[in-house]
């Protein structure tokens, strides 16, 4: 990645990356990166979404919202989202708040209760693993980590995870119960899967007869481009290759609408649907269908959907183009980073010399610029070659996130040419 530098031309690049870091840690800065929160405005484009449902509390089918049942969820609804996240709508739940919560409770379920396909109870079966493509999405490893499923590294390619190493690995280990995706813009390389990987992730012969896809579908609709990518339908794929139950698809209105009072979405073979609400009606008499008339009447249909994510994307858009244009202004040409250029979803990938990722981490949490932890790309929070960072643009101001860029990029310099110094 590094540049062949004479011993004067690295030791003056050195004396002014330790100039400009004096600078900022001068300065005083308190800007978060850490996570990727939609932004104050973004949050705005929804305020007339707590007006609502207005004195209005019968669903399209006469259901009194305000009472229990409906587990399922608004059937007008999962209408909406059935085409975003490719699930017909008789085979999709409105549940929640939160498609995580959703993605916990099946690994619960398949702990405790059994599969459709599945031979036994996970938590009867003598090994669990579950395939992480990397660098990948820290919460994801954080459920695996809670019940003590095993992870199990694959790398990311332009098209989706390695296909080659992950067909192999579930072909010859019964104890590999799943893989992580985020087919779509995906958290946090940006990375949305090729049709090859969807076909082949489908058909693919698994020695796990209970194998699941969780597909966290969280930035169907998340696009920062006039020609936003698009995926294959996994659900269609895994049908038509005779494996029906394989898929798991989740989806919310998250990022959409009001963060943390949005609805999840789960959408699966009739066989999984029936599975995951039988053991839900357990545990709840029915979702919060107020908030799901909420939703149906500020988003009103799929056309009004794509309507709100423009104007999300207004609001997104020059912050990433923000970061773009100051990696490329500090760092470009100086062989010290490389970085993704998304189309889509709410990250950028920064990779840095190997073993930099944590003391640029460290030294920009010092000058008051607070960055994901390095490693959290990576089950167990272990990035092997020290080298990935994520950056999280979507909360900052315009301002606040130029400086914070800024003040990264001057941490690069500084770790990466200490680095090659003590070569």
């Amino acid at each position: 990645m590094t540049t062949e530098l004479s011993p004067d031309a690295l030791a003056g690049l050195l004396d002014q990356a330790r100039q400009d870091y004096a600078a900022l840690a001068a300065r005083g800065l308190k800007l978060d990166l850490t996570r990727g929160k939609p932004a104050p405005e973004q949050l705005d484009l929804s305020e007339d979404l707590l007006s609502l449902p207005g004195g209005r509390y019968t669903s399209a089918d006469g259901t009194d919202v305000r009472n229990y049942g409906g587990l399922q969820g608004l059937m007008e609804l999962r209408e909406i989202f059935a085409g975003v996240l490719q699930v017909p709508a008789g085979q999709l739940l409105a549940a929640g708040n939160s498609s995580l919560e959703l993605m916990h409770d099946c690994l619960v379920h398949a702990l405790l209760s059994v599969l459709p396909g599945a031979e036994s109870r996970w938590a009867d079966q003598e090994r669990l693993a579950f395939l992480c493509p990397v660098p990948g999405y820290d919460r994801h490893f954080s459920l695996c980590e809670r019940f003590g499923i095993e992870m199990i590294p694959v790398p990311m390619t332009d098209g989706g995870p390695d296909m080659d190493a992950v067909e192999r690995l579930v072909a010859e280990d019964a104890g590999i119960k799943g893989i992580w995706c985020v087919p779509k813009y995906s958290n946090p390389s940006g990375v949305t899967y090729s049709d090859e990987t969807v076909t082949r992730l489908a058909g693919m012969p698994t020695a796990a007869p209970d194998f699941r896809i969780f597909w966290d579908n969280a930035y169907a609709a998340h696009h920062l481009t006039d020609e936003p990518d698009e995926i294959a339908d996994l659900l269609g794929a895994c049908a038509a290759a005779g494996h029906a139950d394989r898929a798991f698809v989740f989806g919310s209105t998250s990022k959409i609408t009001a963060a943390g009072a949005g609805v999840a979405f789960f959408g699966s073979s009739p066989a999984n649907v029936q599975w995951l609400l039988a053991n839900n009606s357990k545990r709840s008499i029915g979702p919060d269908k107020v908030n799901q008339l909420r939703h149906v009447l500020f988003l009103r249909d799929a056309d009004g959907v794509r309507a709100h994510m423009e104007r999300q994307r207004a609001l997104l858009q020059p912050k990433f183009e923000t970061v773009q244009r100051i990696l490329q202004s500090e760092l470009g040409g100086t062989g010290l980073a490389s970085w993704t250029i998304p189309k889509g979803g709410y990250f950028v990938t920064l990779e840095v010399p190997e073993g930099c990722a944590k003391e640029v981490v460290a030294r920009a949490g010092a000058a008051g610029v607070v960055l994901t932890p390095a490693g959290a790309t990576h089950p167990y929070g272990d990035d092997p070659k020290d080298a990935t960072i994520r950056i999280a643009p979507s909360y900052p101001g315009l301002a606040e996130l130029e400086q914070a860029i800024l003040g990264l990029t001057a941490c690069v310099r500084l770790v990466g040419y200490e680095k090659l110094g003590a070569a």
